[in-house]
């Protein structure tokens, strides 16, 4: 069982969120998706997307402050940062050419099925991309959360020039990607990590893992000293926490789903939320849980609604125990 309390509790934990690939996230619903017609859509929401910014506003969702750091362009870039601005999330803007792109999701009425296009987004340098963290490090932040996809432009291990970049600071590093960003990360050390399943299964070198192999891989990259803590998301069935001093399965409660875009940003937003409050292990990934499934209560690219994961963090402490340890 994992519930340690962390060893510091510091005054003042200054989160940084770092977001090298933003975009303006547009969400919508129709009657029936069909082709070769015009379709009549709801009026659009028009929120600021990527997987920093989320946790970023996430994290103000549940009371906490942190600087969101992106890269912007254009009118989209400049909507995009007035957005966050409206927020109330403090933020930090590194200036490219060209246009910050948009990702669109549509919700079939119909059927209840949603469907999102996501943008390449715009071409990035290694020196801009410099630029970026030139701006993490002047903020010396105790956790720097690194999250989403790297645009175009960037070569695939730059995640692990950021993990280089939150060693010399002395941040603790939560990275939330995939691929090959993920692995060139972890050759470097981060501080935690987020996989799925197929994400935790290519860091084990397997095409699939079974359900009984996953708390032996996360130990092994623990053990590795690719990182020091693991949260394997299990989607509808919460989530497996690991340490070096064993695992814990984390139950989700059953919610009725209307979207899960901004799911996972928004459980580490409340995981990351909940180490900068000194919380225990076990309470920081139950507090992950309840953030990721409130928000898939809501439609759209909503996020979390904060009394919804009061209620579900009720439900996690009344009646999870009888299921923590089921299937593992």
């Amino acid at each position: 069982m994992v519930n340690e309390v962390l060893p510091k509790i510091w005054n003042n934990v200054k989160i940084v969120t770092l977001t090298l690939n933003p975009a303006l996230d547009k969400s919508a619903s129709v009657e029936h998706l069909a082709p070769e017609k015009k379709l009549r859509c709801t009026a659009p929401q028009t929120d600021a997307g990527g997987g920093g910014i989320n946790v970023s506003r996430g994290i103000k969702r549940l009371g906490g402050e942190s600087t969101a750091v992106f890269p912007i362009g254009g009118a989209n870039g400049a909507l995009l940062r007035r957005i966050v601005d409206q927020l109330g999330i403090e933020c930090r803007t590194v200036d490219m050419p060209g246009e910050t792109r948009e990702n669109i999701s549509i919700l079939e009425k119909q059927t209840g099925m949603q469907y999102r296009f996501t943008m390449p987004g715009q071409e990035m340098t290694a020196a801009q991309a410099a630029k970026c963290l030139d701006t993490v490090k002047t903020l010396q932040p105790d956790y720097l959360v690194a999250s989403g996809s790297l645009p175009p432009g960037l070569k695939e291990n730059f995640y692990s020039e950021v993990a280089a970049c939150a060693q010399q600071i002395g941040a603790r590093l939560i990275l939330d990607t995939s691929g090959p960003a993920l692995q060139s990360a972890v050759g470097e050390g981060v501080y935690m990590l987020k996989p799925n399943l197929a994400e935790l299964s290519a860091l084990a070198g397997v095409d699939q893992l079974e359900m009984n192999q996953v708390d032996d891989a996360a130990i092994s990259i623990i053990s590795q000293g690719k990182c020091e803590v693991v949260v394997v998301s299990l989607g509808s069935q919460g989530a497996l926490l690991v340490t070096r001093d064993g695992f814990e399965h984390i139950p989700a409660p059953m919610v009725p789903k209307k979207s899960t875009v901004g799911a996972g940003d928004s459980m580490v937003a409340g995981m990351v939320w909940a180490l900068s409050q000194g919380k225990s292990m076990r309470e920081m990934a139950q507090t992950g849980v309840a953030c990721g499934t409130a928000a898939t209560m809501n439609p759209g690219t909503e996020l979390f609604h904060r009394n919804d994961v009061t209620r579900l963090l009720d439900w996690i402490g009344q009646y999870g125990e009888r299921y923590r340890f089921t299937d593992f």
